[in-house]
């Protein structure tokens, strides 16, 4: 029925199955055929098998979509952590270099800087929230 190859301290026996009935097996190993009786089931394991579809794509499916910009910039968070403090608001006229939020990552407090100059025309998070990296936080127009 089934052959297996097996190494036991370092000796290494072929073992046949040659017959199963019941609970008692016929085997071969190396040659010599035994009887033995089988006590238990050994129990297949319940993992499950991952079996992949080939994916069919559409043409332009996968393609990725810029949205328009409203002219502003975007500022997104630089890694996960959580808004600690608010330095800015909607309207505020900010110069490159000013402190716009201070985040929290890491154990650390974080000061997230503008880019250029301009108003902050959006603000999509307030003290308290947890971002995660890439998140925008605010628009500057």
């Amino acid at each position: 029925m089934k052959k297996y190859k097996f190494t036991i301290s370092g000796d290494e026996y072929d073992v046949h199955i040659k017959d199963l009935e019941d609970n008692v097996a016929t085997i071969e190993v190396n040659g010599t055929k035994y009887e033995v009786q089988i006590k238990s089931e050994v129990k297949a394991t319940k993992t499950p098998k991952l079996i992949r579809k080939p994916v069919v794509q559409q043409p332009g499916e996968g393609m990725i979509k810029k949205k328009q910009s409203s002219g502003g910039m975007q500022v997104k968070a630089p890694l996960p952590g959580t808004i600690f403090k608010m330095n800015v608001a909607v309207g505020d006229q900010v110069k490159e270099g000013d402190t716009l939020l201070i985040m929290e990552a890491m154990k650390m407090e974080n000061q997230i800087l503008a880019e250029k100059d301009g108003q902050v025309s959006t603000i999509k998070v307030k003290e308290g929230d947890a971002v995660l990296q890439d998140d925008v936080l605010l628009e500057i127009s």
